[in-house]
């Protein structure tokens, strides 16, 4: 368990829970001593909402989200062809689960991966994570409030001068150190109720919605597709809000369901929204673009040498930069002004597929800049020859992958 908390996100997030506790206990002690039942009744209801941080953020990070076995196969052969195969975990997803590339194994109902708990939001820990949030959104109020009001309090005097007021009462005696801790305490405060209300809003709407974020692009993608052949396109897991939300908000327990079998709306079925997937992944291969490498990448996040243009439209996100090597062939998926997102292909009597399994090496993707590539059409033709015969290879990578699995199962 404490591997998991050993890591920049949880201890960045729980050191400033811990500030923020630290200025508004000395709040506490100096403005609002625990002396009368209304003071007692403010220090109680804080604490309340500390504990409700701590409890749910551990939660959500200890519990997970529920992770998808490895070699997983559905009961009935004939529903293989209605899944994706991840080659990570050498078996299929079930519906709704996405594999994790950080915590590489595959999730159940997969939301996204957060780096402040180091886990991943999915099935067994959402309504834990909606709830951390939650509380850090009314706790941070309660202690920017109670902060606010007390600097207000102690630097102000009636007849208008600041001053420094001393009571009798408190416990400890406000300073100008305390005052300059309490404004940093603000300003985290401030700034944590902010950003986490705008997480907030979105996990409302996907518990709302009964939609993850994965699948909200799966949905606006699968909406303009079939209406651009004449087609509906049904969400299967949307069964009205008040349904949504007991999928998730739950009194006496933290999830519903095995994370595999799902309840869907009539006329849909569980493969509804993976059939879905697996059309639009065949669209997505057709229409990727073949690149040739023409220099070497080192997959650097901050490549300096190829100018400010080239370092400011780099992606915003954690998706890997990709190594490449010149000669290489790249296919691209998503393109930005000077960056594009894809994978790369080898061949197989490189050394590289040598020293591997073929599976680990065709896998690997990544955002490479544009100015280390060039379109394969803008080539002589002895090159295109060859780019053809590592095209037809990666055609043929997904199924040999398939096959040496169940080669390997037939040997054990």
């Amino acid at each position: 368990m404490a591997p998991r908390l050993l890591h920049p996100g949880p201890i960045f997030a729980l050191s400033i829970i811990g500030f923020c506790f630290l200025t508004s206990i000395i709040t506490i002690l100096s403005w609002l001593p625990p002396n009368n039942t209304k003071n007692i009744l403010n220090g109680v209801i804080f604490h309340f909402w500390v504990l409700n941080i701590l409890k749910n953020f551990f939660k959500a990070s200890f519990m997970g989200p529920g992770h998808i076995e490895f070699k997983w196969k559905p009961k009935r052969k004939s529903d293989e062809k209605l899944l994706q195969y991840c080659e990570c975990c050498e078996g299929y997803k079930a519906p709704r689960a996405h594999h994790c590339k950080t915590c590489k194994r595959c999730v159940m109902k997969m939301d996204h991966h957060c780096p402040w708990i180091n886990n991943c939001v999915g099935h067994y820990n959402h309504k834990s994570f909606t709830y951390f949030l939650f509380f850090v959104v009314v706790g941070c109020s309660h202690a920017a409030v109670m902060m606010i009001l007390c600097i207000i309090d102690h630097i102000t005097s009636k007849n208008g001068y600041i001053l420094l007021r001393v009571y009798e009462e408190a416990m400890i005696r406000m300073n100008h150190y305390l005052i300059i801790m309490l404004f940093f305490g603000i300003g985290l405060s401030v700034g944590c109720t902010l950003a986490v209300s705008f997480l907030l809003y979105y996990q409302v709407k996907s518990i709302v919605k009964n939609r993850t974020g994965i699948e909200d692009w799966i949905v606006e993608k699968a909406i303009s597709r079939n209406k651009h052949i004449g087609r509906t396109f049904v969400y299967p897991y949307d069964l009205g809000k008040k349904e949504n939300i007991k999928q998730v908000v739950l009194w006496s327990a933290d999830y519903t369901g095995d994370g595999i079998t799902w309840p869907v709306v009539k006329g849909c079925d569980q493969y509804t929204l993976t059939i879905e997937q697996l059309e639009q992944k065949d669209l997505k291969r057709d229409r990727m673009v073949p690149y040739h490498v023409t220099k070497s990448y080192s997959g650097t996040w901050c490549p300096l040498m190829l100018g400010c243009r080239v370092l400011y439209d780099c992606p915003w996100s954690d998706e890997a930069r990709l190594k490449v090597n010149e000669g290489d062939t790249f296919f691209g998926s998503r393109h930005k002004k000077h960056w594009i997102y894809g994978e790369r292909v080898l061949d197989e009597d490189s050394k590289e597929v040598q020293e591997h399994k073929l599976g680990e090496l065709r896998r690997k993707k990544g955002w490479v800049p544009r100015v280390h590539l060039q379109p394969i059409d803008d080539k002589d033709e002895e090159t295109s020859s060859d780019d053809d015969r590592r095209i037809e290879q990666l055609k043929k990578d997904k199924e040999r992958t398939k096959k040496q699995g169940k080669e390997s199962k037939k040997k054990r």
